[in-house]
């Protein structure tokens, strides 16, 4: 089966969405009471079949997450055939804790389970605003519970159906601001993700009017839940269907008013459980427990990722003061201060040497006037890794700046320093491959000791490796290695 490519225009879907939705409604009422079960059990079957077309011909990624949230789908028609009676009676939004209620809680479960795995990769990108998002909606369901829910309830509801409507109202509101949320992400996906978030509105809608509208209402609320299945079954078969599960880049940053939305949103239930305590209404104990159950993991959950975010910056910030932004090797600052430390220990006696080799880079400039200062950049690179390839394991290669590098070997390297120095000139000798061609360098090193007894600060040690170096260059064409020792 081939399916619509990305590039293809979703008005036949729009337009095949909007009359079926015409149909069912009319097929729904002309049924009467006898054949509105049949209506609105082939609708809720409607996205049963797209969302496994989609799934047979590859149009949606990722399978397994949406073979779950069609699971949850499947639950849901299989708790209509078991109990077909309901449509017909005030049922949906009144709370009544029967084992149907845990049927459709379930699958509601499975579907949304599977729904979010789908997006998951979309919602990396922005892992925080999505936790928000949830937040926010799941809050601002509290006053929709308060104030238009749970005051129409009937008298009789038990606990166990009330807490199982409302949890699927605050969940449900949460899932709506994170399809909101994703939807704010990016543009690719907006038309799929539309028609869910019409799903959900549209469910939330027909619960209200079920609890509102008990009895005569009942055909009403039916019709409005029937168009969200119609809805649902759409989402799938929109050609942006597939990039919903596409990575993104991050949505709007979280700044001072949407954390000043987010903190209003997190006051709401709180303080409608105090108005419903000074009223002295005691369906105030409701909504607090349910609602805090479901708000703390979410709010646990962004103070562990503010957390992180933390560290992670700490940490680039950390590595940023210590390593060259080029090359990745340690800067002059941090390699300064290792040279400082390697010198107080020889002072004391814990270290019997200190050696640096300082290398300059020779025919480096023609590199970079031929073929640009990219090209430069990336024998620089090189030439760090290479420099770090040679060395031990516990010396350290820091980039003085420009085609400056600096090795520091704590402990006496005796003979190894010849040895070293000629493995230096060796790496560095070899050609580099760039997308320009092949070049070539060249490196001469300078080096300087320190000694217990015969120890220099820092600039005078540099000093003198830089002296050698310079006295190298100075005999032309030959990587020259004339160590110095500090006096």
């Amino acid at each position: 089966m081939r399916w619509p490519r990305a590039t293809a225009p979703a008005w036949p879907v729009h337009s095949g969405t909007a009359a079926v939705v015409v149909c069912a409604g009319v097929a729904y009422v002309l049924a009467g009471p006898a054949g509105r079960p049949l209506v609105y059990t082939l609708v809720s079957i409607l996205p049963i079949v797209t969302f496994l077309a989609a799934l047979a011909s590859g149009h949606l990624p990722d399978r397994r997450p949406w073979l779950l949230a069609v699971g949850g789908l499947v639950l849901l028609v299989a708790g209509q055939l078991i109990w077909p009676g309901w449509m017909n009676a005030a049922h949906l939004g009144r709370a009544q804790g029967s084992s149907l209620d845990l049927v459709q809680s379930t699958a509601h479960t499975f579907f949304l389970l599977g729904l979010a795995l789908a997006v998951r990769r979309r919602a990396s990108a922005d892992p925080g605003g999505i936790i928000d998002a949830a937040l926010f909606g799941l809050c601002a369901a509290g006053p929709i519970w308060e104030w238009v829910i749970q005051p129409h309830l009937p008298a009789d509801a038990p606990p166990a159906g009330q807490t199982l409507l409302l949890a699927d109202l605050l969940v449900l509101a949460a899932v709506i601001g994170c399809v909101i949320r994703l939807g704010m992400m990016g543009r690719p996906g907006r038309g799929t993700l539309g028609y869910l978030l019409l799903t959900g509105v549209l469910t939330l809608a027909a619960t209200a009017t079920g609890t509102l509208t008990a009895g005569a209402g009942t055909v009403v609320s039916t019709a409005v839940m029937m168009t969200a299945y119609v809805t649902l079954a759409a989402a799938p078969l929109l050609p942006d269907a597939p990039a919903i599960t596409v990575p993104l880049g991050a949505g709007p940053a979280a700044g001072h008013q949407r954390l000043g939305w987010l903190a209003a949103a997190l006051s709401a239930n709180p303080l409608i459980a105090a108005v419903q305590v000074l009223r002295g209404t005691e369906s105030a104990s409701l909504l607090l427990p349910v609602g805090t159950l479901l708000v703390v993991p979410l709010v646990l959950l962004r103070i562990r990722h503010l957390s992180g975010q933390r560290d992670r910056a700490e940490q680039t910030l950390a590595y940023h003061a210590t390593h060259d932004e080029l090359t990745g090797l340690y800067n002059r600052r941090h390699i300064a201060a290792e040279i400082d430390r390697a010198l107080a220990d020889v002072d004391r006696g814990a270290l019997d040497e200190v050696t640096i080799l300082l290398c300059d880079l020779d025919g480096f400039k023609p590199v970079n006037d031929r073929y640009g200062h990219p090209a430069g950049d990336a024998v620089l690179r090189e030439v760090a890794a290479r420099l770090t390839r040679v060395v031990r394991r516990e010396d350290l290669v820091g980039r003085l700046g420009g085609d400056e590098f600096l090795i520091l070997c704590r402990g006496g390297l005796g003979p190894e320093a010849a040895v070293l120095t000629e493995r230096i000139t060796e790496a560095v000798r070899a050609p580099f491959t760039l997308p320009a061609g092949v070049v070539s360098v060249g490196v001469t090193t300078g080096t300087a000791q320190a000694r217990p007894g015969r120890t220099a600060d820092r600039n005078v040690l540099i000093g003198l490796a830089d002296a050698a170096m310079y006295a190298g260059k100075a005999a032309r064409g030959r990587d020259t290695r004339r160590p110095a020792t500090a006096p």
